[in-house]
């Protein structure tokens, strides 16, 4: 018998919603600036619920997560993306790099950093991570003209980049493209990308700043120093204070 994807996706928005509070809808929805509706439910719950659903429910097949996915997605309730991003990536084993240009659509029709990072770390990066043409979707994925797109071929590499240097070199590339841009969000992705990689790496991170603190955003600035030690967080301080710039956010 086929999945009934629609009543699936009932039971679960049900679920959800008797769980949600009106004060944290209405503030959810105000600090995200959402269009969406919001039953105002907290991220662990969300995230409870997707793995109690990935974990009793492994006969659904990826043909019908993707059914499910988009059932979710089409109801316009933040709380049920917020669900289908968590059920993806709980079951992420099944999808492979010709599901890309899928996850791809919902990345563009997320329109928030709430989304787009948990799709972008734990959707898309675990999909690509072998797969042979992955720097060439996020080749052009960062020269792309939507910026949520653009942050995501950058934060594709971070969990590879929290082990270790592997994609420090692809990464510096995009950073290096889009270090002038305006848009915050991909300012911040610069920086929080930087200080992770900082972390283990601060000598690498100190060197690739020297040259660009000038140019860099302060927001980017105060993410990539953050983790730095004292003496490098003041010669890059230095360098950095007699610009115009470093007044900017």
């Amino acid at each position: 018998m086929a999945l009934n994807i629609a009543a699936l996706a009932d039971g679960l928005a049900t679920e959800l919603q008797a769980t949600g509070t009106i004060d944290r809808a209405v503030n959810e929805k105000r600090y995200l600036k959402s269009e969406l509706r919001h039953y105002g439910v907290s991220v662990p719950v969300i995230r409870k619920s997707a793995r109690r659903f990935a974990r009793e429910r492994q006969d659904v097949s990826k043909c019908e997560l993707i059914g499910l996915t988009a059932e979710l997605w089409d109801r316009d309730v933040y709380e049920l993306r917020k669900l289908a991003v968590n059920i993806l990536a709980a079951r992420v084993e099944v999808f492979d790099a010709e599901d890309v240009r899928f996850v791809e659509g919902l990345l563009r029709k997320s329109h928030t950093w709430a989304l787009i990072d948990d799709l972008a770390l734990n959707v898309v990066s675990p999909i690509l991570l072998d797969a042979p043409d992955a720097e060439q979707f996020r080749l052009s994925w960062s020269q792309d003209e939507d910026f949520w797109v653009r942050r995501t071929a950058m934060l594709t590499l971070l969990p590879r980049l929290r082990r270790g240097l592997d994609g420090w070199d692809e990464f510096a590339g995009y950073a290096d493209a889009m270090l002038d841009e305006e848009e915050f969000f991909i300012r911040k992705a610069i920086g929080w990308v930087l200080r992770e990689v900082s972390k283990h790496s601060p000598d690498l991170v100190f060197e690739w700043m020297k040259p660009r603190a000038t140019i860099a955003s302060s927001v980017t600035f105060r993410e990539a120093v953050k983790y730095l030690p004292e003496n490098y967080r003041s010669r890059l301080s230095e360098i950095k204070k007699p610009t115009a710039r470093g007044t900017q956010s």
